[in-house]
């Protein structure tokens, strides 16, 4: 990718205990956000249809990705049935009665694609990322901002937990649990980082159809985006 591409780094530590670990990044800049559309609510409509066709019948845990990432969080001492990684959590609400939430075009479309893929993606707001990010096991002390009741207030991870951080603190939670507010998109978000996040037994080939998938999907949406795909990184 260009030298201007946001500087990202696996720890030792994370790379010995997920093995099966990858992730790809696609960076976009020149976005167009703003509240959920119907071209939006076609894909997350698009995705639930192609995750029941995945399923089959089962529950999302029963997908052998899922069941890897469920190990994964289990290695770093978390419960998967408690904080559930991403994909799984949205696959679960795309199945029930009340279906995908409508967020804002960009994370609507993001959240599509790993709805469709069964696959933990996030998307972060470039502009509000604060050095490189770098996929650690916390110390504990590291501020995490996030809300309650409506209002933004500062946790810390436990430690030894897994979180992507940057220079100003914790962005994400648990691997991919819970994002944090300060690098969200929001509607008034021009640039961002989209990470598509696999386990063994995901192929990269498939990794790599995701990233192209939802690049796509970017364009789509912003004709005038200047989107990047980066190479595949595996631990």
């Amino acid at each position: 990718m260009p030298s201007e591409s946001l500087s990202l780094h696996v720890s030792d530590e994370v790379r010995t205990l997920a093995p099966g670990f990858g992730y790809l990044a696609v960076e976009a800049r020149g976005l167009t956000n703003g509240p959920s559309d119907t071209a939006g609510a076609a894909l997350l409509d698009e995705a639930t249809r192609r995750l029941t066709e995945r399923l089959d019948g089962r529950a999302p845990q029963d997908d052998p990705h899922i069941a890897a990432w469920r190990a994964a969080y289990t290695a770093f001492g978390s419960k998967p049935s408690r904080t559930r990684n991403s994909a799984e959590a949205l696959a679960r609400r795309a199945l029930a009665d009340g279906g995908l939430p409508r967020i804002n075009r960009l994370v609507d479309v993001y959240n599509a694609l790993s709805v469709a893929h069964l696959i933990p993606v996030g998307g972060e707001d470039l502009d509000r990322i604060q050095g490189g990010m770098r996929l650690v096991r916390a110390t504990g002390d590291e501020p995490f901002a996030t809300a309650a009741g409506g209002a933004e207030v500062v946790e810390h991870p436990d430690a030894g937990e897994v979180v992507w951080c940057d220079d100003a603190g914790v962005t994400c939670r648990r691997w991919n649990w819970r994002q944090g507010v300060r690098t969200r998109l929001t509607e008034d978000s021009v640039s961002a980082l989209f990470l598509l996040e696999r386990m063994a037994p995901m192929g990269l080939d498939a990794l790599r159809a995701a990233g192209a998938e939802l690049a796509e999907a970017l364009q789509k949406a912003c004709p005038d985006a200047r989107i990047e795909i980066g190479d595949v990184r595996t631990a």
